[in-house]
């Protein structure tokens, strides 16, 4: 057994969960399915390849925003820190945060994807041989016992890139940033990625790429859910739409039926109509007022800000408020 999987903390939800939340979101008007699940080891891969299409500014926005901000975010955090990632992704980020920290103690990935937690784990601790690695496959979503370090931390910093924030409503975004604050504990940290306002164009392309790996992406938590809970989605009688919403400040991409059809779940029949849109997720898009009223509703004040001017995008490190 592998170093990584050794200390692996596996907290996956179960089928039944899964099944418990598709059931409640298809039983609701609109219809919705939960885009955590998008992330199964194909829809990984699948998201990866979105963030090299040419469209896709994100990434390499926040790419060069974190490597011109480094040395800066290196100062504030200090020596010593355990790094919590919620998310973790290919880890490219936090391989050069990793770097540029000062003697970082430990790091804790929480991924709901186990294929992709544990490769991501796997290249980063060759990277980082002096840092424990303490994966935990869970959806972080939910509160989650965090492993405790060997050695002791000064900090706690919780690391958030990629603008995953933006994919909750304000009540779920304001829960998870309480918890956040829970984690990071006295004295403790966060490191959050934010997409801001832009023009709509720019943000459509983003969601539409071309060549149609979004599509791909999206349509693959059809293929997720049949293989995993054993519905009967028909992938090909669905299509991928995205498009940015100005009065709700967010992009809604939805799966639209694109003809009369039904699915079955758990025994239970769903009927769709033709053109009905079924909401798989929402990206929103800050600007800096907003972003400051939802940290503030969960005890937390914006201490550092970076932006990258050309495309809009921030880091924005909080810390615990009052």
């Amino acid at each position: 057994m592998n170093a990584s999987l050794a200390a692996l903390t596996d907290l996956r939800p179960s089928a039944a969960a899964v099944e418990r939340e598709v059931l409640a979101g298809l039983a609701r008007t609109p219809r919705r399915l939960p885009s955590k699940y998008f992330y199964d080891a194909r829809g990984s891969a699948l998201f990866e390849a979105i963030t090299r299409q040419p469209e896709y500014y994100l990434t390499r926005a926040e790419l060069a925003l974190l490597e011109a901000s480094l040395a800066d975010i290196s100062c504030t955090v200090g020596p010593r820190a355990h790094v919590v990632e919620y998310g973790s992704g290919s880890g490219r980020k936090t391989d050069l945060l990793l770097d540029a920290l000062v003697e970082p103690v430990a790091y804790t990935p929480i991924e709901i994807s186990r294929t992709a937690l544990l490769e991501s784990v796997a290249k980063l601790g060759a990277d980082h041989p002096g840092i424990e690695m303490l994966p935990v496959c869970a959806d972080f979503t939910h509160a989650v016992e965090l492993p405790e370090p060997t050695r002791t931390p000064s900090r706690t910093l919780v690391f958030f890139p990629g603008s995953t924030l933006g994919n909750f409503e304000a009540a779920d975004a304001s829960a998870l940033l309480r918890a956040m604050r829970t984690t990071m504990g006295a004295g403790g940290a966060a490191l959050i990625g934010i997409d801001m306002v832009k023009s709509k164009s720019i943000i459509d392309a983003a969601y539409n790429d071309a060549a149609g790996v979004t599509a791909e992406f999206t349509l693959n938590l059809l293929t997720r859910l049949n293989r995993d809970i054993g519905s009967d989605f028909d992938v090909h009688a669905f299509r991928h739409q995205a498009g940015f919403v100005p009065e709700r400040s967010r992009i809604e991409t939805t799966l639209v039926s694109l003809k009369p059809q039904s699915v079955r779940v758990a025994g239970r029949e769903f009927r769709f109509a033709p053109g009905e849109a079924m909401l798989v997720e929402f990206s929103h898009k800050y600007s800096d007022d907003d972003f400051e009223a939802l940290a503030g509703n969960a005890g937390l004040a914006v201490t550092r800000a970076w932006n990258h001017a050309q495309h809009a995008f921030g880091l924005r490190l909080l810390s615990r408020s009052g």
